[in-house]
C-alpha cells in the first residue's frame, strides 16, 4: 500500500525483494536489477450473427503475467538454486514473491509500493560469462513466472 503521495516520482535503486512458500520460510535476497513485472488481460471478441450493429463486442478474457527477471551478483548461497531444483524435480514448489519499493531517504524503511508476485516458480537461471580479463562483478540471473500480480 502507498503510505504516503509524493508531488515527483520515486527513484527506483531503493527496493527489497522477499520469497516466501507456505510455511513461512523467508529468504532475503539483496538483487541489482528486476524487470518485465507486469500483466496483460486479453480480449475475446464476439459478435452474434442477427446482430443490429456491424461490430464486435469485446468480452473481457484471461489475464495473463509477465515473466520477471531479477538479476544479482554472485554471492555463492544456494538457497534460491535449491528452490530451482526443487521445480526441476516436478514439484510445484510456488512461492509468493514480494517485491517492495522505499522511500530514497537515507535509513527510511518506509514503503511506497508493493507488487506481490503469487504462484511464483523458477524457470530459468544463467550465470555470467566468467573472464580472466574483466573486473566486473559476476552477476547470476533468474526468471520467474508467476499467475497473479497484485500491487498495494
Amino acid at each position: 500500500m502507498a503510505t504516503r503521495d509524493n508531488n515527483r516520482p520515486y527513484a527506483q535503486f531503493n527496493f527489497q525483494v522477499s520469497f516466501t512458500n507456505g510455511e513461512d520460510i523467508t529468504t532475503q535476497a539483496g538483487f541489482q536489477e528486476i524487470s518485465g513485472i507486469g500483466m496483460e488481460v486479453g480480449v475475446a471478441e464476439y459478435r452474434t450473427g442477427n446482430a443490429a450493429t456491424n461490430n464486435v463486442t469485446k468480452i473481457t478474457g484471461l489475464n495473463k503475467s509477465s515473466d520477471v527477471t531479477l538479476k544479482r551478483g554472485v554471492i555463492g548461497a544456494l538457497d534460491l538454486y535449491n528452490w530451482l531444483h526443487d521445480v526441476r524435480q516436478g514439484n510445484r514448489s510456488t512461492r509468493t514473491v514480494t517485491i517492495q519499493l522505499k522511500t530514497e531517504t537515507a535509513g527510511s524503511s518506509e514503503i511506497v509500493l508493493t507488487w506481490t508476485l503469487n504462484e511464483a516458480r523458477i524457470i530459468k537461471y544463467a550465470i555470467p560469462a566468467f573472464s580472466a580479463k574483466s573486473n566486473e562483478v559476476a552477476m547470476e540471473e533468474l526468471v520467474l513466472a508467476y499467475e497473479r500480480l497484485v500491487m498495494e
